[in-house]
């Protein structure tokens, strides 16, 4: 079996020692080329060329970012654009193999894997002799004449501005944290609009649903971690059904806190208020916004926004785990 792994060099949370000790046990298992990557987008570059010489397998060791990219470098068309439909994902496709390097890691630990590099490679290992292979779904987020899938999570309004916040403090050399993320959110609370709601969600057999200040697209539960706590706002998302979402229609605290505190503490059950907006398991749903708004996409921001489309993208990725 030919592999190619994809180290992110920058990883948050794993160092050259760890790095080593995995190529070597991953270069046993498996016919290894190793590859760094170098710039934003890098991963995708080499994903597809992995993809266009036939590999069986890519690995990545990386956080989440990393990971994004690679899937789009392995289903994305050249150049960009809609992408066609997908054919069937055990056909001319590699394979994935994820093992977790980053702060936060969902996409990994979202497939149970552990959220220690070291002990999700003996689990990948495992998986590579017993050929054990899962065949996931993906979002996809459409705007402008652009594509790019999703693994976990996108979102427009609060929670997309938070994220373009902590970059702003990674460019500076700062670790995106849990507890950055939280420290950040709270001190970004009293500076976002509270006031003037920008979105409005429709879809084919959706009614509009309009005064939307924050909207959470989930391709699976959950949403995102706080530590070892698990944050789940649409706990009903899987890999293997269509997009959910959860949009507030106020962002007072008397709307916030029981949400919040609901999200942090109940596993199966959907928050509920009259100022959500709540959607499951749907094929395509568009926002759109009167002003532009923050987007991001498994934790990337992507600039601001006023109309994109989300469409879920069954049987995309077959997973190695």
């Amino acid at each position: 079996m030919r592999a190619m792994l994809l180290v992110n060099p920058k990883a948050t949370t794993t160092n050259a020692r760890t790095r080593d000790v995995l190529i070597r046990a991953l270069g046993a298992a498996v016919e290894l080329a190793v590859e760094e990557t170098r710039y934003r987008g890098h991963a995708a570059s080499l994903a597809a060329t992995a993809r266009a010489k036939g590999y069986d397998v890519v690995a990545v060791l990386g956080g989440d970012g990393t990971i994004n990219e690679t899937v789009n470098g392995l289903l994305n068309p050249v150049n960009g654009g809609e992408a066609p439909p997908l054919d069937d994902p055990s056909t001319g496709r590699p394979g994935v193999i994820v093992i977790p390097g980053g702060s936060a890691n969902v996409f990994a630990r979202a497939l149970g894997l552990p959220n220690d590099p070291v002990e999700s490679t003996g689990q990948v290992l495992e998986a590579l002799r017993e050929g054990r292979r899962r065949t996931v779904g993906l979002g996809q987020a459409l705007w402008e004449g652009q594509s790019r899938y999703f693994t976990f999570c996108s979102g427009m309004g609060y929670d997309a501005e938070v994220v373009r916040a902590v970059e702003g403090l990674r460019g500076t050399g700062r670790k995106a944290t849990p507890t950055r993320y939280v420290n950040t959110a709270l001190r970004h609370y009293l500076a976002t609009d509270k006031r003037r709601p920008a979105m409005t969600v429709t879809g084919p057999g959706i009614p509009a649903a309009g005064g939307v200040f924050m909207a959470i697209i989930s391709n699976t539960s959950p949403w995102t971690y706080v530590g070892s706590r698990p944050v789940r706002p649409t706990p009903w998302a899987s890999f293997e059904t269509g997009l959910d979402l959860l949009g507030l229609r106020r962002m007072s605290p008397i709307t916030l806190a029981p949400v919040i505190r609901h999200i942090l503490t109940e596993s199966d059950a959907l928050p509920s208020g009259r100022n959500l907006v709540q959607l499951h398991d749907e094929a395509e749903f568009t926002l759109t916004a009167d002003r532009p708004v923050a987007f991001q996409l498994d934790g990337d921001y992507l600039g601001e926004r006023e109309r994109v489309t989300f469409r879920s993208t069954p049987n995309a990725l077959q997973v190695l785990v």
